[in-house]
C-alpha cells in the first residue's frame, strides 16, 4: 500500500476490526432524531449547526414539510451542497459570530455530533438560548465518554476512543455532566423532554439497536432533546466570569488587548 492511501491514526472512519460489525450510520442517531423532532411537531423554522450533508434537516423537512430548514456550516464546499437541499443557508464561525437570528425567533435547533469539536461551547450555547424561543427546543446528539466500551478502555488503562489527543475530538461529554451544564448555568432555563442512545460499540444494527434501548446511559452516541422554559438572559456567558474560570473563553464582543511594561526605577 502507497504512502498516500495509508491509515493515519485519528482520521475519520473506524480501522479497529471490532469496526466491521458496526454500521456507523447509528453514531448519528437517524432513528432518534426521527422521534425526537415527532415529538414537536408543528414547527415553523428549524436550524442544524453543522449540517454537514442535510441529512437531518431532510428529517425534519419530512416530519414537517412547512418549516423553513436552516443549515448552518463553516465548510464552504458543504454550504454549496447544501443550497441546493435547504431553505437557507448561514456560513458562519459558531464558536466567534453572532448566529443571523433575532431574539427568541428559533422554534428548534439541533447540533448532532459537533459539540464535541468545539471549544467555545458557553458562547454556542448562549447564541442557541438567546434565539430560541420559550418553549422551543434543543436536539443536541454528541459522543458519550461513560459508554460500555470506554468504560472497560479506562480499566484496562486505555483511553477512550472519542478522545484522543490526536484526534478532531476536544470535548468530553456524559449525560449527568451535560444536565448539570445546563442546571448550574442556566438555572430552571431548560427542562429535558427526551433522552435516548444510539449505536451500542461494537454490536451489530440489531442487537446494536436492543441494547441501547436497555442501557441508553452506556451507549456510543448520546442524545437530548431539551425545552426551553424561560427568558434567557445571558446566562452562558456570565457564567465563565461568575465562576472565575482560568480558562479564556470567547464571550462576544471585541477582544481587549494591553500591553504591560516594566517600569523603569
Amino acid at each position: 500500500m502507497g504512502k498516500a492511501n495509508r491509515y493515519i491514526p485519528g482520521s475519520t472512519g473506524g480501522q479497529h476490526w471490532l469496526a466491521r460489525f458496526v454500521d456507523h450510520r447509528e453514531s448519528y442517531g437517524p432513528q432518534t432524531m426521527q422521534a425526537f423532532i415527532s415529538m414537536i411537531t408543528p414547527f415553523q423554522t428549524v436550524v442544524d449547526i453543522g449540517a454537514g450533508g442535510g441529512r437531518d434537516l431532510s428529517i425534519a423537512k419530512t416530519i414537517c414539510p412547512d418549516a423553513k430548514t436552516i443549515a448552518i456550516e463553516a465548510s464552504t464546499e458543504y454550504a454549496k451542497n447544501l443550497s441546493g437541499i435547504v431553505d437557507e443557508v448561514e456560513v458562519i464561525d459558531i464558536e466567534r459570530d453572532k448566529f443571523p437570528f433575532p431574539d427568541e425567533s428559533i422554534d428548534l435547533f439541533m447540533a448532532n455530533q459537533v459539540l464535541e469539536h468545539t471549544k467555545e461551547v458557553f458562547w454556542i450555547i448562549h447564541e442557541i438560548s438567546r434565539s430560541l424561543k420559550v418553549g422551543g427546543h434543543f436536539i443536541m446528539g454528541v459522543p458519550n465518554i461513560a459508554s460500555l466500551h470506554n468504560r472497560i478502555l479506562l480499566l484496562f488503562g486505555n483511553h477512550p476512543t472519542q478522545a484522543k489527543l490526536y484526534s478532531a475530538h476536544i470535548r468530553l461529554f456524559s449525560k449527568k455532566d451535560i444536565l448539570n451544564f445546563f442546571q448550574v448555568c442556566f438555572p430552571a432555563g431548560y427542562e429535558l423532554s427526551a433522552f435516548a442512545g444510539s449505536q451500542f460499540y461494537p454490536l451489530p444494527l440489531k442487537v446494536s439497536r436492543i441494547m441501547t434501548k436497555i442501557l441508553p446511559n452506556m451507549s456510543f452516541s448520546i442524545f437530548f432533546m431539551f425545552k426551553k422554559l424561560s427568558t434567557y438572559k445571558n446566562e452562558f456567558i456570565h457564567f465563565p466570569i461568575k465562576a472565575r474560570l482560568d480558562t479564556n473563553f470567547y464571550l462576544g464582543g471585541k477582544q481587549s488587548s494591553q500591553k504591560y511594561v516594566k517600569q523603569s526605577q
